[in-house]
């Protein structure tokens, strides 16, 4: 997720109304951080590892890469699991069903925009 707001902003009085007014809308600043959505699609197509991860991506930090993957392992976007045998210990990580149902969902939404 994005940064905590403070209780009592307009900003967060914002975000209330709207989320209070439309569900979408908080689904949509779960999902829309930057690098979140291609992190999930690079995941989906066979790019299991941080490092490799990092080479598709080599203009995004190495904190902003780990902090998407940790809010896409707490979303169950993804799974994190360690790969056996490995020294030193590696970290492969998967698409949930959830995470592959959203992206057919983004898909759709991206074809949409290409023909709009």
């Amino acid at each position: 997720m994005s940064s905590k707001l403070k209780n009592g902003t307009t900003n967060a009085c914002n975000i209330q109304v709207l989320n209070n007014s439309c569900e979408v809308n908080e689904i949509l600043r779960n999902i829309s951080p930057r690098w979140k959505m291609q992190i999930l699609h690079s995941i989906k197509h066979g790019v299991h590892q941080f490092s490799t991860l990092k080479k598709a991506f080599p203009s995004l930090s190495d904190q902003m890469l780990g902090k998407r993957l940790a809010e896409l392992v707490t979303d169950k976007l993804i799974d994190k699991a360690a790969i056996a045998h490995t020294i030193p210990p590696q970290i492969a990580y998967t698409a949930t069903k959830k995470g592959e149902e959203l992206l057919k969902v983004v898909d759709d939404l991206h074809k949409w925009g290409l023909k709009y």
